[in-house]
């Protein structure tokens, strides 16, 4: 099983921290933010990590090395000096996750900025559409949810009541067939496509090929320097109690 990290955002909302480390790069609990989630994917038997990067590229190497120490390889997939959001990070990876844009291999995707006590062994190594998505309630700092799980474990585009999704997922590479289709004109950046992946996720829930599942356990959008340090705070409180 192999498994791609996003990491190549620009950390606006984190800023003054991210002018100088790469948000996934930011302490919280005693190790980076990203360490959590290599910890958890080597313990799920994932063996090959993807890390795209975009800002501060040069950094990631640096701090995390080739993954021997989790008992991983990661391989760097370098965006260019742009980000290319999403659906255009995920694009630039294939290649590098399965060697073509056509392999068939699920993979997990993982916000590099995001935390939770999600057990990664719960995500379904074959999910039954094209991806089967972690969903949370919505925080009180959402304007919006994202997508509505049904009673059948099907997500739905648009519902009464919405979740939003964790950055937690199981993805085909299926699910990008046919995708210029549905974003007609993506922005290009040195000549690769910048496009978000909500888009195709809605397409494909339509075609009822999206699944999820709702984790009600803990989970932080680390979007911010006082949400991050107060996860910190509730990590180190953790600690203690333990």
């Amino acid at each position: 099983m192999k498994a791609l990290v996003f990491a190549a955002g620009l950390g606006e909302r984190m800023r003054p921290l991210t002018d100088t480390t790469p948000k996934p790069l930011l302490r919280v609990g005693g190790k980076r933010l990203v360490e959590w989630h290599l910890e958890k994917l080597a313990a799920l038997g994932v063996r090959d990590v993807v890390l795209n990067t975009s800002w501060l590229a040069a950094q990631f190497p640096q701090a995390l090395g080739d993954g021997a120490r989790w008992g991983l390889r990661i391989t760097y997939a370098y965006e260019g000096g742009t980000p290319l959001e999403t659906g255009g990070g995920m694009w630039n990876a294939l290649p590098v996750l399965g060697g073509a844009h056509g392999t068939d291999e699920a993979f997990v995707l993982v916000n590099g900025d995001v935390w939770s006590d999600y057990d990664f062994a719960r995500l379904p190594a074959e999910p039954a559409g094209l991806a089967h998505l972690v969903m949370v309630d919505r925080p009180a700092h959402a304007k919006q949810g994202d997508f509505a799980l049904d009673d059948h474990g099907m997500l739905h585009a648009e519902g009464q009541h919405l979740l939003t999704y964790a950055g937690i997922g199981m993805y085909r590479p299926q699910l990008f067939d046919g995708w210029r289709d549905i974003v007609a004109a993506p922005a290009m950046v040195e000549g690769k496509p910048k496009f978000p992946l909500a888009p195709l996720l809605r397409a494909r829930m339509q075609a009822g090929l999206v699944t999820g599942e709702h984790h009600r356990g803990r989970w932080t959008d680390v979007g911010t320097p006082e949400r991050l340090a107060q996860l910190d705070a509730a990590l180190a409180q953790s600690a203690a109690s333990t």
